[in-house]
């Protein structure tokens, strides 16, 4: 019985922010359970070999174009206006993955990541600026000063590393890569999807149970 969706995640990932909405409705409308997976999509893409799509796909006539064209359409779709594109993107995302993972470990993984994906992908706080940062954090409820010194233990340093690893070793090499499967079930039984895209088939897989 398909329940469950885990989401591999990175905040420095436009389509992390795109695809977080339509498939939290989808969450709410299958009574499906949500978890997200902090990583940390440069250390994925070193080593997977992958990279941004503007990148990649620079010298490939017309995909970076249509790549925006079907962007748009997305935005579009679901009601997305708010979105823009962060000044500061390509950020560095380590520092805000590793708070996540330490709010994850609280259990409010999902919470964190709502909260702040507005901040960031709406109203583009400085990444850079702590004090921007940890006010952002801390009138999500969270306690930013605690979730600060937590990333920067071994523990939460090596854990997204090897949640990282872990992910690649699943399959993923980009965002947003999601898996549907049985809540308890072994992690080779999920299905991989990835891509925005794919939520209509992810819907149908929950949907059927």
């Amino acid at each position: 019985m398909a329940n469950r969706v885990e989401l591999i995640f990175d905040f420095v990932s436009p389509n992390a922010y795109l695809v977080w909405w339509p498939l939290r409705e989808i969450i709410k409308r299958t009574g499906a359970e949500l978890d997200v997976i902090p990583v940390f999509l440069g250390g994925m893409h070193k080593l997977t070999g992958n990279a941004p799509p503007m990148i990649r796909d620079a010298d490939v006539k017309g995909k970076v174009e249509y790549s925006m064209l079907e962007m748009r359409r997305f935005i579009e779709k679901h009601q997305l206006s708010k979105y823009k594109l962060h000044p500061q993107f390509p950020f560095n995302s380590i520092t805000l993955q590793r708070m996540l993972l330490a709010a994850d470990q609280d259990g409010r993984g999902v919470q964190f990541v709502e909260a702040l994906l507005p901040a960031i992908w709406e109203d583009g706080i400085d990444i850079n600026d702590p004090g921007e940062l940890g006010a952002a954090v801390g009138n999500a409820g969270f306690d930013a000063a605690d979730l600060f010194k937590r990333s920067q233990t071994d523990e939460i340093k090596q854990g997204l590393v090897a949640n990282t690893d872990q992910a690649v070793e699943r399959g993923a090499f980009g965002i947003p890569t999601m898996y549907v499967g049985s809540h308890g079930a072994a992690p080779d039984t999920f299905e991989m999807f990835f891509g925005k895209e794919r939520l209509g088939q992810i819907e149908e897989l929950l949907a059927a149970g």
